[in-house]
């Protein structure tokens, strides 16, 4: 019964989300509808709620009469997974969807009591046509609450690789990113066809950027760590296609959070600003088509049939179709907004976003061209590592190059002549780390060790930014303490969602060239030389997992003879899905790591049972994991000022 409830309040949620849009569009001439509008929203978002309620309550108790249960679920998988099963098919994961849709819905209706009340009903009525959209999809064409004729005693379990806490909370964030952009565009498209785009505007889209930007950041780094040590590949980025149909919004969020600024202070960009607005949640719907699809050969991707990728493409085309139409018709009316000089943070903030959605159409382009491609000549090809590492580091080195600048020159007329000077010290600073790493680690990599200059470089411009605007080292202590403690937390958050991408930056190149690799079948008691360090193969045993039977290995670490860690690696077998995996084994060295696999048994020259290990060691890796947190918090620290929440007004 619970199930029924839950599929009839999904229709529910696709009938309110009718009745949004068009009291929304219909509230924005007759403000004595606008309230019912904001209470469809509402609805809808409870309606969804409810029906997600019992989808997981339908995977707790195991459920096989539900289709998606059968084919996700089993009796013997953690509570964690099973809950984390609700979200780990096509189907489920759509419901999550359309769940985080209409509630950033229902929060505009709720907690938008600030907007002008046209643009608030209006985009309401945007956020509505979205829901119904994705809803009439999920109902339709992936209903994650059909049921199954003949259920089975048992069910075929959740993909073992997915069976992981980080993968757990990965959907989530991510959903909270990609679907987080829905509200800017729903603004975008309402404040075009309002006529109206300026500063005010852009103070109400840039919380919604913030929130969407930061939980994307949050959901790439948990995906990217689930493949570094789920996958047992050793690495923590491939630029596999899936990968980047996720990168690729974030890119343009993070222009768009720039575009936003200079729209807000100035008045000027507002159209570049709404284009972005619009380009972000297109990004995102064409990740989910990308995912979802079946065009993809990934892990990452959801297998499933073309005609439900062809009904995802056709959202896409016709949601962002009409909202580019919309802007293309609207876009030459829009004001030009203030004139500032080359020289100056708004050009500056321009050099940044001209980069990076240049970088964007790099990643697109090399992760569309072979689809494309296969598809006209009918033969495959693959752009690899070596073109993303080429064109998209140049564009961010760039970028990064810049960036420490931006917060140091004025608005309208700056003197970058001036930044450079208070840009000194970064500079030496940037300049001896690179030096420094080129003359002592060896082998010598002069481009690596300058990454790690870039790094230093973005940190070092960050708080050189926090020290001119307390005037450390310039007045007295407790005028620098005064002005330490009045920063508002926007400037905190800036400062450290920059320092964040230097960390990751150092984190990225020191670990990518300086990485070590050894892989040898040893016996109980063989030895494998990594680097400085001595892996020594000690034991290996059998454990009966809760859902799995694994064998794990005891092998210790040592450095000169002295003993640095016991990783324990296993190699797991799923019973119920008749599927193995890796489960690898971490050993934190500060911020490095040293990664160890075990592989399966073979025999060895002599006679006896041997087994395949592969170790790592990743230096300065959990920088690339420290980076991304450091800029999410940023984000979030940005958020909660109160100046960015509540600057605009009451509403006329």
């Amino acid at each position: 019964m619970t199930v029924e409830l839950g599929a009839f309040a999904l229709t529910l949620a696709l009938a309110l989300s009718l009745a949004q849009a068009a009291l929304g569009f219909a509230g924005a001439r007759r403000p004595s509808l606008a309230g019912a509008g904001e209470g469809a929203a509402i609805g809808a978002f409870a309606g969804v709620a409810a029906a997600f309620a019992a989808l997981v309550a339908a995977f707790v108790v195991s459920d096989f009469s539900v289709t998606n249960v059968a084919a996700n679920s089993h009796t013997a998988k953690p509570l964690l997974y099973k809950v984390a099963g609700a979200w780990g098919s096509h189907e489920g994961s759509m419901l999550l969807w359309c769940l985080i849709l209409t509630g950033f819905g229902a929060a505009v209706a709720a907690f938008g009591r600030g907007l002008p009340a046209g643009l608030k009903s209006r985009a309401l009525g945007v956020q509505g046509l979205l829901g119904l959209l994705f809803l009439a999809y999920t109902v339709f064409a992936s209903n994650p609450l059909a049921r199954l004729a003949g259920p089975p005693i048992e069910g075929r379990s959740l993909n073992p690789l997915l069976q992981d806490p980080a993968l757990a909370f990965h959907p989530p964030f991510l959903y909270l990113g990609y679907v987080g952009f829905s509200v800017v565009f729903s603004f975008a498209v309402a404040a075009l066809v309002e006529g109206r785009v300026d500063a005010a505007w852009a103070r109400w889209a840039r919380p919604w950027t913030l929130a969407a930007w930061s939980f994307l950041t949050v959901g790439i780094a948990l995906g990217s760590f689930w493949a570094y040590y789920e996958l047992g590949w050793g690495g923590w980025w491939f630029w596999d296609p899936v990968e980047n149909a996720s990168f690729m919004p974030w890119l343009i969020g993070a222009a768009l959070l720039h575009s936003a600024v200079v729209t807000e202070k100035r008045g000027a960009l507002s159209g570049w600003t709404v284009f972005l607005a619009l380009a972000a949640f297109t990004f995102s719907m064409l990740g989910a088509f990308l995912v979802r699809s079946g065009v993809l050969t990934s892990v990452h991707a959801f297998a499933v049939d073309p005609t439900r990728g062809v009904l995802l493409l056709s959202i896409l085309g016709l949601s962002s179709g009409a909202a580019f139409a919309l802007f293309a018709w609207r876009a030459p009316a829009l004001a030009p907004g203030g004139v500032f000089a080359p020289a100056s943070r708004e050009s500056l903030i321009v050099l940044n976003n001209i980069l990076l959605t240049a970088a964007t159409g790099a990643v697109m382009f090399g992760t569309l061209y072979p689809l494309i491609y296969e598809a006209v000549a009918g033969a495959p090809i693959t752009v690899g590592p070596p073109y993303f590492n080429l064109v998209f580091g140049v564009l961010m080195g760039l970028a990064m190059l810049a960036l420490p600048f931006g917060p140091l020159t004025a608005w309208k007329r700056g003197d970058l002549a001036a930044s450079a000077d208070r840009l000194k010290l970064a500079a030496a600073v940037a300049v001896l780390v690179g030096f420094i790493v080129f003359a002592l680690v060896s082998p010598r990599k002069a481009l690596a060790s300058g990454g790690v200059a870039l790094g230093a470089w973005v940190i070092a411009g960050a708080l050189a930014e926090v020290a001119e605007r307390t005037r450390a080292f310039k007045a007295p202590w407790p005028e620098v303490r005064r002005r330490l403690t009045g920063l508002p937390r926007g400037a905190w958050g800036m400062t450290l969602a920059h320092a964040g991408l230097g960390v990751f930056i150092l984190g990225a190149c020191y670990e990518t060239a300086w990485k070590v690799e050894a892989a040898e079948a040893l016996s109980l008691g063989g030895q494998l030389r990594l680097g400085a360090f001595e892996l020594t193969l000690k034991d290996v045993g059998t454990v009966d997992g809760p859902n799995y039977l694994a064998e794990r290995g005891r092998i210790t670490v040592t450095r000169a003879g002295r003993p640095v860690c016991a990783p324990e690696p296993e190699r797991r077998f799923y019973p119920a899905g008749k599927q193995s995996t890796s489960e690898v084994a971490l050993c934190n060295l500060g911020v490095s790591q040293i990664y160890v696999v075990l592989g399966e048994r073979r025999a060895s020259p002599d006679g006896g049972p041997a087994w395949l290990v592969r170790s790592y060691f990743n230096p300065w890796v959990q920088l690339i994991y420290l980076g991304p947190l450091l800029m999410a918090l940023g984000g979030l620290l940005s958020l909660s000022d109160r100046r960015l929440r509540f600057a605009v007004g009451r509403k006329p």
